[in-house]
């Protein structure tokens, strides 16, 4: 019986953070005994947000984006590993997919709103378009599942409207994809400010932990960490009331693998210092085995060319029997 197929990628818009690893990359590690898995470097949705026109910043980019998932524990030998640009087939059907998007229901999507608000005169139309070709992305596979945040929602419950819409007026070619979205973990947020999410693309590093900081980098971020200003204190998962208490359980949770349950009657009466001790100590010991595995991953740039070529062809296979469906189907 063939498996399920999951789809899931990320930019490899400068380092990976713990949300990241957390919100996707440690789910994929577990999707991939279970499912066909199918692990896109999002290359073409970078240059949307990104002005640098360098290309060799671009390509190192995306081999230190392959090197961590190596590290982190992704299997090239289990699951298909690509680079977005080397499959063409993703903006071809992208073009046959705007034909079936509106303007409206674009212009309504959340990320792209806050995106452009502050330069809505010099907004790229890649940033605009940008959830038709994550749909196409995702259409292109038969993908049955896809694991997202919940920044992602929308973005995915676009893909299943512009899905539905092209299956009725041409015939059934894509199958629908469902929404996979982790109990704990799905949106870690900044340090600094608990109530924004935790982004790779911010301008403050104070706000994130990368997977290569250093123990001392660590220390320095998850003590400035915002907590609040309970006396005595009170540690316990409360998003709404205690972000910022909540967001550090949620990254032990994500990294050490105990349930938030758990941990809040660990730290039951005891102080924030002990939690950001406790983090500290979590984060350095993980991320130190990830950091070994990534160097010398990264220092294999042969390895890393060779896994992205094997995996382009097995992924343009896969994408290139849906798009001959979709010609056929339009009449192309």
């Amino acid at each position: 019986m063939d498996k399920l197929l999951v789809f899931s990628g990320t930019q490899p818009s400068g380092k990976l953070t713990i949300g990241n690893y957390i919100g996707a990359i440690r789910h994929w590690i577990v999707m991939q005994k279970y499912y066909e898995c199918m692990y896109c470097i999002a290359d073409l949705h970078l240059i949307s947000t990104v002005s640098s026109s360098n290309v060799y910043a671009f390509r190192k980019m995306s081999l230190d984006t392959l090197a961590l998932y190596l590290a982190c524990g992704v299997d090239p030998n289990v699951s298909t590993i690509f680079m977005q640009s080397h499959v063409p087939e993703h903006t071809q059907l992208n073009w046959l997919l705007n034909c079936c998007a509106y303007y409206g229901e674009l212009s309504r999507m959340t990320q792209f709103k806050e995106k452009s608000k502050f330069k809505q005169d010099s907004v790229n139309v890649g940033l605009f378009n940008y959830p038709i070709l994550m749909a196409a992305d995702i259409l292109l596979y038969q993908t049955n599942f896809v694991p997202v945040g919940d920044d992602q929602k929308q973005h995915l419950e676009f893909t299943c409207n512009i899905a539905r819409r092209f299956n009725n007026k041409f015939g059934t070619v894509f199958t629908i994809p469902k929404i996979l979205v982790p109990d704990f973990g799905s949106r870690i947020m900044s340090l600094l400010n608990p109530l924004k999410k935790m982004s790779k693309s911010d301008q403050d590093s104070n706000n994130y932990i990368s997977l290569l900081d250093d123990a001392t980098l660590i220390s320095k971020k998850v003590k400035r960490a915002i907590t609040d200003s309970d006396q005595p204190p009170a540690i316990y998962y409360d998003p709404v009331e205690k972000p910022g208490v909540s967001n550090l359980l949620a990254i032990l949770s994500g990294i050490g693998g105990e349930s938030i349950s758990n941990l809040e009657l660990i730290f039951k009466n005891k102080t924030y210092s002990c939690l950001k001790s406790n983090l500290i100590q979590s984060l350095s010991t993980v991320l130190k085995q990830i950091q070994n595995r990534y160097f010398n991953e990264r220092s294999n740039e042969n390895k890393l060319n060779n896994i992205l070529c094997v995996g382009a062809k097995k992924a343009r296979q896969k994408a290139n029997l849906t798009l001959k469906k979709v010609y056929q189907l339009i009449g192309l």
